[in-house]
């Protein structure tokens, strides 16, 4: 005898659960079928996204006194961002101040999580166009200060535990694993090659047929002891572009910096959306003529 009232009882717990970090059909999708869903925790392949919001610090310090103001602006940038990742399927873990975690494939299963994950970071870098453009003209309005916005983005793909994690009284669906600390890490490691995005290895691998990747460097991120390559993404780029910065890549793995300033030079007129990267190719080999 099926009872009713039961099943009931459990799909208002998964509602109420997964209201939070899931988009409506997502959570319809779960009510519907709880058997879909393993609280428990288990061991998924997953891609994780890390946006996390630059020069917070020193936006911060200068709102420390109006605290409202501070929260308010904050709101605003994560209430868009995180409507991207809710669009794209994702599932919101945490916010961390300023930052914000997201996950691809649990949940609910989806074959195209780093796709979605990759691209969901895309329209974040896009949608904070929009975002600053309506800020500074409410802060005009208002006789406010403007305070521009930007975000940097780490996604990284690989085996993870997911599942209700803390104690008795308080827990929360979450992720565990080493693809979740590299996907941390390479949202910090952004910044050192001036692109608001990168991507690890194996989510490069899988969407390279898809969007624009771009090898950057081989390092070793903290924690690690082997260098592994990083990458960042444009939406599309001409083979012209891709084989041009190939040819960069290899002068500087070569030990050529003087070759790989020349390629990079050329390609910051032909790829602007990383010319920031490109520049620092004109350091390294003025380095190497001072030596």
């Amino acid at each position: 005898m099926i009872d009713y009232a039961q099943e009931r009882k459990s799909r208002q717990r998964i509602t109420k659960a997964f209201a939070q970090y899931l988009a409506p059909e997502l959570v319809h999708q779960l009510a519907r079928d709880p058997s879909r869903l393993r609280l428990g925790g288990e061991k998924r392949e997953l891609s994780i996204l890390f946006c996390d919001v630059r020069g917070f610090t020193t936006i911060a310090e200068q709102l420390k006194d109006d605290p409202e103001q501070l929260t308010t602006l904050i709101n605003r940038l994560l209430t868009p961002l995180s409507d991207i990742v809710l669009a794209r399927g994702g599932t919101i873990d945490k916010y961390i101040g300023d930052c914000l975690m997201a996950f691809w494939n649990a949940p609910l299963e989806s074959p195209d999580h780093a796709y979605l994950s990759v691209s969901a970071a895309l329209d974040m870098l896009d949608a904070m166009e929009a975002l600053n453009r309506t800020l500074e003209a409410d802060a005009r309005a208002h006789g406010r200060r403007h305070f521009p916005l930007r975000i940097g983005v780490g996604v990284n793909t690989g085996d993870c535990v997911v599942g209700n994690m803390g104690s008795t009284a308080r827990f929360d669906y979450s992720v565990l694993g080493d693809a979740v600390n590299l996907a941390s890490r390479l949202e910090g490691a952004s910044k050192l090659y001036d692109v608001p995005l990168l991507i690890g290895v194996e989510t490069a691998r899988i969407i390279g047929d898809r969007l624009a990747v771009f090898e950057l460097d081989r390092i070793i991120v903290k924690g690690k002891t082997e260098e592994a390559p990083v990458f960042t993404v444009l939406r599309t780029a001409s083979a012209a572009v891709l084989a041009l910065h190939r040819a960069l890549l290899d002068a500087h793995y070569g030990a050529n910096p003087l070759k790989a300033r020349e390629l990079a030079m050329r390609l910051a007129d032909e790829n602007p959306a990383l010319a920031g990267y490109y520049a620092r190719f004109d350091i390294i080999a003025a380095d190497e003529e001072t030596l």
